[in-house]
């Protein structure tokens, strides 16, 4: 039985209050109130990044079983706890392959953080494609969909103004795969139609999207104005803090879940990198293409939580929800993302700067600073 004395502990649900809670194997026992302001570190549900491409030379389209456990130890230096390694616009093939290695690996693991796959594209606009490799992307088709998806496949980003996108939700639908809107060039309408056919998620708000007009809203205005749920790289360089404080002001913490985006130069050095077959430069933390385009980020989770309490001065509460809560209600998973009794003791302790200095996953101890 493992205890976690004295603790400020935050669930999204319950709040904040001071107490202990006990871990009996993979699960949290009993949560203890106690009436004191009395402690020392503040508990959190484990962080969830569901986008993310790599980091520390760890990339999901060339990944080794030896490398993936690489990055999950990694991440646990971030408070992370669940991520879907996330796919750069593909060839079937390789989606194909990129979902066996991944499934197969779960499989072989007692206990991972790897929950599935994102595949990001390569159903989407090439007039967005960012920096996505324009030789892949392609139309949707109800018979490839079949053969790239399966069960370990949770997320997919697509544009709702491709062909074939209403085609195959049926299909996402029936394995259960969220669909997530983005590099798109939808107007207002067609994200509009989109959300009325329960797509009701946008992929890294508002990068890759059709603007904001008067007259026109865009992609970003109907994201703004219908309930749609969206991801933001809070890393300051794809958002302006302003921003980032705006949308949190409009959407509330509700609606607005974290992601690092991250690629394999995340964690080391400015130098070269390659993401999908394009050369990135990585500069000041700031990666991009030749052309200057923004080519994923280098952001880690730790550091996107604290941007986000920076940016908004939102309270502990609501930064449980943008960390974990709300990515694991989209994921329908049940039993993470909060400190409650019967759930799994995925946890994540921080200092008062909100540095990650334990962290606990399926109540073993997994990092320590």
């Amino acid at each position: 039985m493992e205890k976690i004395n004295d603790v400020l502990i935050v669930d999204p649900v319950k709040g904040e209050f001071v107490g202990d809670i006990l871990i009996d194997g993979e699960r949290i026992e009993r949560v203890i109130p106690k009436d004191s302001n009395v402690h020392e570190y503040t508990a959190m549900p484990g962080f969830i990044d569901w986008h993310t491409h790599g980091c520390m030379r760890k990339d999901t389209m060339r990944l080794s079983s030896e490398e993936l456990e690489e990055w999950e130890d990694f991440l646990y230096s971030q408070g992370v706890t669940t991520f879907l390694p996330t796919t750069v616009s593909a060839k079937k093939e390789d989606m194909i392959r990129v979902s066996k290695f991944i499934d197969e690996y779960i499989q072989k693991k007692r206990h991972t953080s790897v929950y599935g796959v994102h595949y990001e594209g390569p159903y989407i606009n090439v007039k967005k494609k960012g920096a996505q490799n324009p030789n892949v992307i392609r139309i949707a088709t109800v018979e490839e969909m079949k053969e790239v998806i399966s069960p370990v496949v949770k997320l997919i980003t697509m544009a709702p103004e491709i062909e074939g996108f209403y085609d195959v939700l049926p299909v996402l639908k029936k394995n259960g795969t969220v669909v997530s809107l983005g590099h798109m060039d939808a107007d207002f309408e067609e994200m509009k139609c989109a959300f009325f056919h329960d797509v009701n998620r946008i992929t890294h708000f508002p990068n890759a999207i059709k603007g904001l007009h008067h007259r026109e809203l865009g992609g970003v205005g109907a994201g703004l104005y219908l309930d749609f749920k969206i991801e933001m790289i809070v890393d300051g360089i794809h958002l302006a803090p302003e921003f980032v404080d705006m949308v949190y002001r409009i959407k509330g913490a509700d609606k607005i879940t974290l992601i690092t985006d991250s690629i394999d130069a995340a964690g080391l050095k400015d130098g070269k990198f390659n993401l999908g077959g394009l050369d990135v430069t990585v500069k000041n933390g700031k990666a991009t293409l030749s052309d200057g385009t923004l080519a994923g980020s280098t952001l880690l989770f730790n550091r996107a939580v604290k941007n986000f309490k920076k940016f908004t001065n939102c309270s502990l509460k609501e930064l449980t929800k943008v960390s974990s809560y709300n990515a694991a209600r989209d994921l329908e998973i049940e039993d993470i993302a909060r400190i409650k009794e019967g759930y799994k003791a995925n946890i994540v302790l921080l200092d008062d700067e909100l540095n990650v200095v334990r962290t606990y996953s399926n109540g073993e101890i997994v990092y320590e600073a």
